[in-house]
């Protein structure tokens, strides 16, 4: 627990699309914050960004050290299977985790973080939007609060690969890999968890394109059903989570505002440094969350 007033030295590790429009623009304007520099894969992506919000640029496996020794803590804007081993060692070097979701696509890759994170006794949180976007948040605490939910039905699907899709995330090789079990997955889990208990059991199905259909049972007793696509056509675009039980039906409210959103995960973090005391969308839940997501795609088969 530490009761200092001093900013909080953030580094950024990423500087794609989710660090340029998203993370950057968070640190750099917070308040508690220093955005004590920036570190990329390509070096020129990492100095136009630094350079933009005023900060250094840090490249190579040597910077990657360098920015860790003049950082409290680390956020990543990376594709997971490379955010997990850098969390790990940022861990070791005594900095604090903002993690991006997935923490990892592999049970082993995420356990390596949680345990990191445990050693070096640094606080963690990952950034699910949902969890810290102002309106679902508070909507999920208030469902969470509520008993007698009996059943949830979630879809989450975008048209990311549709043929008039400008969107720079179409480019992400880990997407196109993974699709959206992987990519938004972790968002409904999210909002799932919390309101209706622990994964139990999951069963999964293929659709069309990358999605991909689970069912799920909760430690509550409560069942959900889950759709999730990033390559759906552009018609059948749409996120809605709806709950039904004793008290009737709930849906989740929608929210705008990501660069909002993860000041309220900075915001988290810094709760959690400061306390000592564990956000529930930490590391280990992050574990779990990857987990479940394991299991799902295990049952896919080949």
């Amino acid at each position: 627990m530490t009761t200092s007033t001093a900013p909080l030295r953030i580094g950024l590790l990423g500087t794609g699309p989710w660090a340029r429009d998203t993370q950057a623009p968070a640190l750099a304007t917070h308040p508690g914050v220093e955005l004590s520099g920036v570190w990329g894969r390509r070096p020129g992506a990492a100095e136009e960004l630094a350079t933009a919000h005023g900060t250094r640029a840090y490249t190579d496996d040597a910077g990657v050290d360098a920015l860790f020794a003049v950082s409290d803590a680390v956020a990543f804007a990376l594709p997971p299977d490379v955010q997990a081993p850098l969390a790990a060692r940022a861990a070791a070097a005594g900095c604090h985790l903002l993690m991006d979701k997935p923490v990892a696509t592999t049970v082993e890759a995420a356990r390596a973080v949680a345990e990191a994170a445990a050693e070096a006794r640094v606080a963690s949180v990952v950034f699910c939007t949902l969890r810290f976007a102002t309106a679902t948040s508070a909507w999920i605490a208030e469902q969470a609060a509520a008993d007698g939910w009996f059943t949830a039905r979630a879809q989450w699907l975008g048209a990311l690969y549709a043929p008039d899709s400008t969107s720079e995330y179409a480019a992400s090789p880990w997407r196109r890999e993974k699709g959206g079990l992987w990519d938004v997955g972790p968002h409904v889990l999210s909002v799932l968890i919390p309101v209706l208990g622990e994964v139990t059991e999951v069963t999964s199905a293929r659709g069309p394109a990358d999605t991909t259909h689970l069912v799920l049972r909760h430690t509550s007793g409560a069942s959900s059903t889950v759709t999730l696509g990033l390559g759906a056509p552009r018609g059948a675009v749409g996120t809605d989570i709806e709950l039904r039980g004793e008290r009737g039906t709930a849906a989740l409210p929608r929210w705008e505002d990501p660069v909002g959103s993860f000041r309220a995960a900075v915001d988290a973090l810094a709760g959690a440094v400061r306390t000592g005391v564990p956000h529930p969308c930490d590391v280990r839940f992050g574990l779990r969350l990857t987990e479940v997501l394991a299991r799902a795609e295990a049952g896919l088969g080949a």
